[in-house]
């Protein structure tokens, strides 16, 4: 029987993550291809082949993301954008849904200084246990301003095995430690739940051998 719960397992470990990784894809192609519903029927493949062509969706969503990247990066483009904005700002519960994402949005995606792109070890939840925490930015509201903390860090830990979900933290960055881990390294350990450890190349780690206590270094009973 030990043989047979070998085998399952070593064979379970390579169609899991290929079958929830084929999920993910046919989610994904199927979701952009919700997009072709922007061209009119007489444009659709299926109107000329009689039969639709997965991933086509994924082909139009590239081109319009980046024509739309191309608009917005002009001076009347951001006009536009800008009174956009100001529009659905004046939705009151679109627009805290449509801010909230936005800004969560240019924390992953973003590139400045302050996004979503540094990785820190924590004491969490208590002191004597680390945990990885993401940097979502270093701005000083009244929340930052009332801990006292003159340098505060806005500061995302994410649960395992779902980094989507967590909790928010304003820490010191005197009591954090920052790391040369990618975002993408520190969220391979976070899924995992510590099973995938990311080499630190600036430091290899040293095989140290365990420290064994010998008889004659212990203490005389009684």
């Amino acid at each position: 029987m030990s043989y047979i719960k070998r085998y399952l397992i070593a064979g379970l470990l390579v169609w899991l993550p290929l079958g929830v990784t084929i999920a993910a894809l046919i989610f994904l192609v199927n979701l952009f291809d919700k997009s072709l519903v922007l061209l009119p029927k007489h444009l659709r493949p299926e109107y000329w082949l009689g039969y639709e062509i997965p991933g086509f969706g994924v082909i139009l969503s590239f081109f319009l993301i980046l024509i739309t990247g191309m608009l917005v990066a002009n001076f009347f483009g951001r006009y536009l954008y800008g009174w956009w904005e100001k529009f659905l700002a004046r939705i009151p519960l679109v627009r805290s849904i449509y801010m909230a994402v936005k800004q969560i949005a240019e924390a992953l995606f973003g590139s400045g200084a302050d996004t979503f792109q540094k990785v820190y070890l924590i004491q969490y939840p208590r002191e004597g246990l680390w945990t990885l925490a993401f940097q979502t930015s270093r701005t000083h509201g009244e929340a930052q301003l009332k801990t006292g903390e003159i340098d505060a860090v806005n500061l995302f830990v994410p649960t395992t095995p779902n980094p989507t979900s967590g909790f928010f933290l304003i820490a010191s960055r005197h009591e954090i430690i920052e790391l040369d881990m990618s975002v993408d390294n520190a969220l391979k350990m976070v899924i995992s739940g510590g099973v995938v450890v990311p080499p630190w190349k600036k430091h290899p780690e040293a095989d140290i051998a365990p420290v064994v206590e010998s008889d004659s270094n212990k203490p005389a009973a009684g």
